[in-house]
């Protein structure tokens, strides 16, 4: 009986408590310690570790998702969607892959090319150290830095100098103003992502990533009931920063090619594929993080792995990204970037403002959480209905001329009918 036991005990230890993989690292490190190898040693080899795992699972998620984003787009728009190459299409990314590795990169001969090599390179490493600090579970992060939101803030905005590098080392007009344009949206969507952030900050007083998932904990609540306003803003300013539909202006083909990345092709252009598409997850990884409670659910990481319910919301999310690609057209460059200075800009200083106000009655007035969060939940989503609305009908959208019938597309493609009854079916 004594051996089963202690095989039990042996089995039942935090090495194989497979709810934080975090738990199997440190056991690994304290053996690499008693070996005797120097303090170094076990710290480079968790972090070893941790990039690639991160960059394994990035690659693999990234290969599933462009096989179910085609599939599910395929069936939004009356399509199959990939069918060919394996069974259901599974191996279509497989393909894909090898297609981009296999064809011969180009480089045009009066392109800049130092910077032309560069740019793919310098648009997709940040995308890959933004997971650095994004906690997947409780012993699970790489780095959580006490400054980890300002860390999220700086690496996006390393994009606008890639995006400029590879337009410009083009020596191509297309390229040149579609890299112009991008750094516009990108600039002016930022400071909205910016402000947004800044009030799930302000409501836990830290920028550190672990510890705005563990006031959540603590006070049972996610900050998306709090900030309804800055959830929205960050949805829309992370999809006009992962170059995603319908704010994917930066390749408009009907205006400027493929903008940026026109002269790219095979595994260049294969860079700025993965890195927009990482940019998703990343983005999708700071609202999960941020605001749905990160790796923990309301007491179930208990009894199942955190990193689990991490992945089950981050994908879940992520579908959102998916479903606007799929059933919203693109906007025109004119109207994203009047969106986001008229509209989106004023709406979340004002929250910003307002959540500042907020922090100030909590404190002074000494409530109680039981009391103030509530209280704080009913403000907050009447001032994003109050806002939406109200400046929508300051700015006349709910005037009778600026409202938009649904066409009937039997008998009139694409037609959009102002200021009349919508014709009859």
């Amino acid at each position: 009986m004594i051996p089963v036991l202690s095989r039990a005990e042996v089995f039942l230890d935090e090495w194989y408590d497979f709810r934080d993989i975090g738990n199997a690292v440190g056991e690994l490190q304290q053996q690499i310690t008693d070996w005797g190898a120097p303090d170094w040693v076990p710290y480079v080899t968790a972090s070893l570790i941790g990039v690639v795992s991160i960059l394994l699972w990035t690659i693999l998620s990234v290969l599933a998702f462009i096989w179910i984003e085609r599939r599910i787009v395929g069936l939004m728009q009356n399509r199959i969607g990939p069918n060919r190459v394996g069974p259901t299409g599974l191996l279509q990314p497989v393909a894909d892959v090898i297609k981009l590795l296999l064809k011969e990169a180009i480089t045009t001969a009066n392109a800049d090319r130092w910077l032309f090599w560069i740019a793919p390179i310098a648009i997709f490493i940040p995308t890959l150290v933004v997971f650095a600090v994004i906690p997947f579970g409780e012993q699970m992060v790489l780095a959580d830095l006490n400054v980890g939101v300002l860390f999220l803030i700086a690496i996006a905005s390393l994009n606008t100098l890639a995006v400029f590098m590879a337009g410009w080392s083009s020596n191509n007009k297309y390229a040149l103003l579609g890299s112009m344009r991008t750094i516009a949206m990108l600039i002016s969507y930022e400071i909205i992502q910016v402000l947004a952030l800044l009030g799930a900050v302000l409501f836990v007083g830290s920028m550190q990533l672990g510890a705005i998932v563990q006031w959540q904990v603590d006070h049972d609540v996610w900050l998306i009931a709090l900030q309804p306003v800055a959830v929205v803003a960050y949805i829309i300013s992370g999809a006009v920063e992962m170059n995603r539909s319908p704010t994917d202006i930066a390749e408009a083909e009907s205006e400027i090619v493929a903008g940026y990345h026109t002269e790219y092709g095979g595994i260049k252009f294969g860079f700025f594929y993965q890195a927009e598409y990482l940019a998703g997850f990343a983005i999708t990884a700071v609202i999960v993080t941020l605001y749905l409670g990160g790796y923990t659910m309301f007491g179930l990481e208990e009894w199942i792995p955190g990193w689990l319910i991490f992945l089950t919301k981050l994908y879940t999310f992520f579908f959102v990204f998916i479903w606007f690609r799929g059933t919203l057209p693109r906007l025109r460059i004119d109207q994203l970037m009047a969106f986001a200075w008229k509209y989106l800009l004023p709406i979340v200083l004002i929250n910003a403002v307002l959540v500042g106000g907020e922090m100030l009655l909590w404190q002074e007035a000494d409530l109680s959480s039981s009391v103030a969060i509530p209280a704080f939940i009913a403000v907050n989503l009447t001032y994003a209905v109050l806002a939406v609305v109200g400046w929508a009908a300051m700015l006349g959208h709910t005037t009778p001329e600026r409202t938009a019938h649904r066409a009937i597309l039997t008998r009139e493609v694409g037609t959009i009918h102002y200021g009349e009854a919508a014709p009859n079916a």
